[in-house]
């Protein structure tokens, strides 16, 4: 079961990573496989929200490789 305080928008999502515009997720999801899918997508991709750990942890995992 997800809790429903976990799941979060294209523009948290932008903030978690600090991306200055919600829809460059979107360009994330194209060019990184390993980007976390969305949890519900509806709408043909209108609305997507993602597990909030989801996102933490590959940000996580991106900014220590570096």
């Amino acid at each position: 079961k997800v809790n429903t305080e976990d799941l979060i928008s294209a523009t948290e999502v932008a903030q978690i990573l600090g991306l200055s515009h919600y829809n460059t997720v979107t360009t994330y999801l194209r060019r990184y496989e390993d980007f976390p899918r969305p949890v519900v997508d509806l709408s043909g991709g209108r609305i997507r929200l993602w597990l909030r750990q989801d996102v933490e942890a590959w940000r996580n995992e991106r900014t220590q490789g570096s």
